[in-house]
């Protein structure tokens, strides 16, 4: 052992004196990392990542992407004698032939299920928290762009087995593409190798899914953890937290340990998922045949969305020169699509445009103390959340039993009037809960202790807060709307961009002007001589748990 020890210190020397190594070890393994739980949901995703690469390189040494013609003969007996394409045979192989074929089938479906909606709800709390700011603009395009590969690696890898559900899914994508003026029928005959469904879909399909688009991923992660590692982690505020620290616990040997932990429990589970419960049996469906559809198919939930837009969607046509313009499939395929990830990916620089505020953030926000953005942030997820209920309007239309026309009538109402609608409701959410704290600081908080008064006046009792709880709801900075400015300066010269700062201005306003801003010191102490809501008589009843130094 010692031998062997001494030989790697060597090596290790060796490589040091080259290129010191020593030093960056020694800047970086001590890296301090948060270690709050929100942040957990990124490393889900990435654990499912790999899951999803070590699962298709299993399944790569089996399948094969060709739509030749073939009888099946395998060991599936209810297709025997079914004439079917290559790779539904050899989906067909993996399930029942190849020993430990259908769990990996299964876990890599399971993964690419758990990758989105990690990825879904990492950005949704990097949203909601503001943790896109400046510095971190370029991440969150990343992310993204990320997202968007990932629903394009899952669409591509659910349509390989040329299945009937998975060719349903590429006639909707070739119906979208037709739409398209001018352009669509030469790119559905492009992609498709002639007329739909062609020869070549699965011979195409098939490079993009296991080396295009997961090439584009890994490089894509990796710039994400290296613009992470570079920039550090945001962190919630508190005591002894501020913009130019990080608090939390060094990457090694804590966090390797912990993200190690949480590596196989991530596995893990995913194994279990895909051991326990059955996901796209494709021996049901039956091979792709262009003549059949089958009754209540529905995609991933990841795509969800686009078939409920397709599903409420009225049926608008128009005419250029004799030439149909079909909105009711290039409005919810094409143009949706763009209208969504354009507001998206532009959202950082969009947010600054309308509050003015460049500077760099490192503390994450609570969202009621932004109560714009998280009404915004809400908002999306209703529209979204919609959209994927029309996606399923047949099936909710079986269960509740009730005509499938009065569900696409109420999303098509719904996805005009609910947005704005929750909007408001959780602004005046936010607003409630700032009002809250805010109080809460000022008067302390409920006893449940009701005090009467000689004169016969109820009052509660409210315990104050110590100083930690008091910081830990104040600790945000004051927002409060930009001013424009004066139109002219002091020698009646108009100033160039006053139009647009009094732009600048009203959006500024519409995203702070009714937040509730916490008490400046002044008010703290105004409060708390007055006594008010018997503040003073618990206040003097608590003072032995105060810590010392504090009473």
């Amino acid at each position: 052992m010692s031998a062997i020890v001494n030989g790697a210190g060597k090596v290790v020397d060796f490589v040091d004196q080259r290129i010191t190594a020593s030093n960056w070890l020694k800047r970086n393994i001590r890296k301090v990392f948060p270690d709050h739980w929100s942040f957990l949901l990124g490393e889900i995703a990435l654990f499912s990542f790999i899951m999803i690469l070590l699962s298709g390189v299993f399944l790569t040494l089996w399948f094969k992407p060709s739509m030749a013609h073939i009888v099946y003969e395998g060991a599936y007996t209810p297709m025997r004698g079914v004439g079917m394409s290559e790779a539904y045979a050899t989906t067909l192989e993996l399930s029942f032939e190849v020993r430990g074929g259908l769990l990996m089938r299964q876990v890599h479906h399971w993964g690419a299920l758990i990758f989105l909606a990690a990825m879904s709800a990492h950005m949704l709390r990097v949203f909601f928290t503001g943790a896109f700011r400046k510095p971190r603009e370029i991440n969150w395009l990343i992310g993204v762009i990320l997202l968007l590969l990932g629903v394009a690696a899952g669409f591509t890898g659910y349509s390989l087995p040329d299945d009937l559900l998975s060719g349903t899914g590429l006639r909707i994508i070739e119906g979208g593409m037709l739409a398209i003026p001018i352009i669509g029928t030469y790119a559905s005959s492009f992609l498709f190798g002639g007329e739909y469904p062609g020869d070549d879909i699965i011979a195409r399909l098939y490079p993009m899914h296991i080396l295009l688009i997961p090439g584009l991923i890994l490089a894509l992660v990796t710039a994400h953890l290296m613009i992470l590692w570079y920039q550090k982690h945001t962190h919630w505020g508190g005591p002894g937290k501020t913009n130019e620290n990080v608090a939390g616990a060094p990457f090694y040997p804590i966090y390797v340990a912990k993200a190690g932990g949480f590596q196989f429990i991530v596995m893990g589970v995913l194994v279990l998922l895909a051991a326990t419960i059955q996901i796209n049996p494709v021996w049901l469906w039956g091979p792709y045949d262009p003549s059949v559809v089958s009754a209540g198919t529905q995609p991933d939930w990841y795509v969800g969305f686009l078939d409920g837009a397709l599903r409420v969607m009225p049926a608008w046509e128009f005419y250029v020169f004799d030439r149909p313009i079909t909105m009711s499939v290039l409005i919810p395929a094409i143009i949706l699509p763009g209208l969504i990830l354009t507001p998206l990916a532009l959202y950082p620089w969009l947010e600054q445009l309308a509050t003015g505020d460049k500077r760099e953030h490192h503390l994450l926000d609570r969202p009621r103390n932004v109560p714009v953005r998280t009404g915004i942030g809400a908002a999306f997820i209703t529209f979204y959340l919609l959209l994927m209920i029309a996606g399923g309007n047949d099936f909710f239309a079986t269960v509740l039993e009730i005509p499938v026309n009065w569900i696409t009538r109420f999303i098509q109402v719904g996805i005009i009037v609910l947005p704005p609608l929750v909007f408001v409701l959780t602004k005046r959410i936010c607003l409630g809960l700032q009002r809250r704290d805010r109080d809460k600081v000022m008067h302390g908080r409920e006893t449940g202790i009701v005090m009467v008064s000689p004169d016969g006046e109820f009052s509660e009792l409210h315990a104050p807060l110590t100083p930690p709880e008091a910081y830990q709801i104040t600790w945000h900075e004051r927002q409060l709307p930009s001013d424009p400015g004066p139109a002219t300066d002091a020698n009646g010269i108009p100033n160039p961009k006053y139009r647009s700062k009094r732009v600048q201005a009203r959006l500024s306003r519409f995203y702070f002007g009714d937040v509730v801003q916490k008490p400046t010191r002044e008010e703290l102490e105004s409060a708390h001589h007055d006594g008010g809501h018997g503040h003073d008589a618990v206040e003097a009843d608590h003072r032995d748990e105060l810590p010392s130094g504090q009473q």
